[in-house]
């Protein structure tokens, strides 16, 4: 992972702007979540052009144009159109020509789960350099009548580059892991579809339930990926995980006996942003100094289906 870029639509909206129109205040929003703002997509502004923002960025910072791509992914619930793609428009956008496009969805595990994929397609042949999005306009699946789950979520895009090397030696993805557990579907979903006959819904959350499997889903994978890799909780440099609740940062701070200095924390100013939680807090976190190359992260997420997963990784490239 040798670069990155982000991106955040123009549009803040508050929590005190946000009780001009919602049952709620700010008072109530932070106690619960730790969130203080969100940024929202305007009018016109698609899941692809908050893409291509923060693609260009990382593109730019890795020193490498649209047609050094061989493989594009994005993570994201909320693309452009049901098809195609919108992986396929962002190619067209850099003018990737010749890169295998596609996106994933795994809601706010996406990015995890499509560095994942990623990697692994990489390490196998299909190519030498990936670019890897987390693009959300969430905004557009929220019921602004429901205060439980409206004043949670942001829109915004982070992208990673990866890049293949011989001499890579421990840089790089160092470990992955990824559950699922479809038992769980009910308690975090969008109703509605297209084989529903259905126009696609809104948000619907069982919070308390939420929050219980998160905190113990979440330190288990860690756990996991930890275990993978040899590696102990004091290995790592930075906690980068998904910015859903300042509580579930906690617990994961917690439990991984990490000092609060070394977890990066962008909740209070983006809100869930899902799939691209991550790499924007990576982003924010590279960009004003914390995250230096040769840093070890720990990143972790979980999302409706249940899905979740973690992931450790060395960022940059040797010197």
């Amino acid at each position: 992972m040798t670069a990155v870029g982000s991106y955040l639509p123009a549009n803040v909206v508050t929590n005190e702007a946000l009780s001009s129109f919602v049952d709620t205040d700010d008072a109530w929003i932070r106690r619960r979540t730790g969130i203080a703002q969100r940024h929202l997509v305007a009018d016109g502004e698609t899941t692809a052009d908050l893409a291509y923002h923060a693609a260009t960025k990382a593109l730019a910072n890795a020193g490498l144009t649209g047609g050094d791509i061989d493989l594009i992914i994005i993570a994201t619930t909320t693309p452009d159109n049901t098809f195609p793609s919108t992986a396929t428009k962002l190619q067209h956008m850099i003018e990737a020509k010749g890169a295998i496009a596609f996106d994933i969805q795994a809601v706010c595990a996406g990015f995890v789960y499509a560095l994942d994929i990623a990697d692994a397609m990489l390490q196998s042949g299909r190519g030498h350099r990936a670019l890897v999005v987390g693009a959300e306009s969430f905004s557009k699946l929220l019921d602004w009548e429901d205060r439980t789950t409206c004043v949670l979520f942001g829109d915004g895009a982070g992208a990673v580059v990866l890049e293949l090397a011989d001499d890579a030696g421990d840089w790089g993805i160092r470990s992955s892991v990824l559950h699922s557990d479809g038992a769980y579907r009910d308690i975090l979903y969008v109703d509605g579809g297209p084989s529903s006959n259905a126009a696609v819904g809104h948000v619907r959350m069982e919070g308390k339930e939420v929050f219980r499997h998160a905190v113990e889903k979440l330190a288990s994978v860690m756990d996991e990926a930890l275990s993978a890799a040899n590696m102990q909780a004091g290995d790592i440099d930075w906690l980068v995980p998904h910015q859903a609740n300042v509580r579930i940062i906690d617990a994961m701070q917690k439990k991984m006996d990490l000092p609060s200095d070394r977890v990066v924390r962008t909740v209070e100013q983006h809100a869930n942003t899902s799939a691209a939680s991550i790499p924007l807090a990576l982003s924010a976190a590279v960009d004003d100094g914390r995250i230096k190359n040769g840093d070890v992260l720990a990143m972790e997420a979980i999302g409706g289906g249940l899905v979740w997963g973690a992931a450790l990784v060395k960022f940059g490239r040797p010197s």
